[in-house]
């Protein structure tokens, strides 16, 4: 039971095939009460039933701060506290790079990135008065490698610099022992990437990942669970790729 009565928030948890649903499910299992969050209400009430009665589900758009700060809140009126933040939720658009629009680029920077700084910003002040938390960032191999099969060059954009913030977050936090850590997955199979993948595009992208084999949403759970957990409580502002080898470097 790594995560045995802690508190943990994940954003965009409510897609049934989705890396934030696959995580609020592994925290259950080993112990943690998971309040899914995401845009639709029912949805994520929903797929937090599904977990049982200790879990929750709440609707919040994270690009709305006084939406993310309600939304703690309600967490910590009800729980006492919020020990891990998953900020999970996410928007792509594949795109190429002059046919990037303002409201494209308003739209995937504001949910990846402007989305991780309000959650944040409304977890943080909770967590520094217990002197402790978890947060975790979902970066991007495309935020590595500038570029990836699916993001156009605004998710690259955005993704990286999630990388950065939650760097300058674990510096700045690190006194006040919460720590902050990004993960940064390859090619994995969700409802994102689901219809798009066709047999000859992926035995392409098999040639290039060393473990020959695409990702699942279970394997960016399992590196969210370790760092959200104290077996990781020596590391923050570290990066964890979950990409197969897919980028070694």
């Amino acid at each position: 039971m790594l995560l045995a009565n802690k508190v943990c928030v994940v954003t965009g948890a409510a897609s049934a095939r989705g890396i934030g649903r696959a995580t609020a499910k592994l925290f259950a299992l080993h112990g943690g009460r998971s309040i899914i969050l995401d845009l639709n209400q029912e949805q994520a009430a929903a797929a937090a039933s599904e977990l049982g009665e200790a879990h929750r589900g709440i609707a919040c758009d994270v690009t709305d701060r006084e939406a993310c700060a309600a939304a703690i809140e309600r967490v910590v009126g009800e729980f006492g506290r919020v020990d891990v933040l998953i900020n999970n939720a996410g928007i792509t658009q594949p795109l190429k790079f002059m046919d990037i629009a303002p409201e494209n680029y308003d739209a995937v920077l504001d949910v990846n990135l402007r989305g991780t700084l309000y959650m944040s910003q409304a977890a943080v002040p909770h967590m520094r008065r217990q002197r402790s938390g978890s947060i975790v960032c979902m970066s991007s191999v495309s935020a590595q490698r500038g570029g990836g099969i699916f993001g156009g060059p605004h998710y690259s954009a955005a993704k990286a610099g999630a990388l950065g913030l939650a760097k300058a977050m674990a510096r700045e936090l690190g006194p006040d022992n919460v720590r902050v850590n990004s993960v940064t997955p390859g090619l994995i199979q969700t409802d994102i990437t689901g219809g798009k993948l066709t047999g000859e595009l992926k035995a392409e992208i098999l040639k290039g990942i060393p473990l020959n084999r695409l990702g699942d949403a279970e394997d960016v759970a399992r590196a969210c669970l370790f760092l959200a957990s104290d077996l990781s409580s020596y590391i923050t502002g570290a990066t964890i790729d979950v990409n197969g080898g897919m980028l070694i470097h």
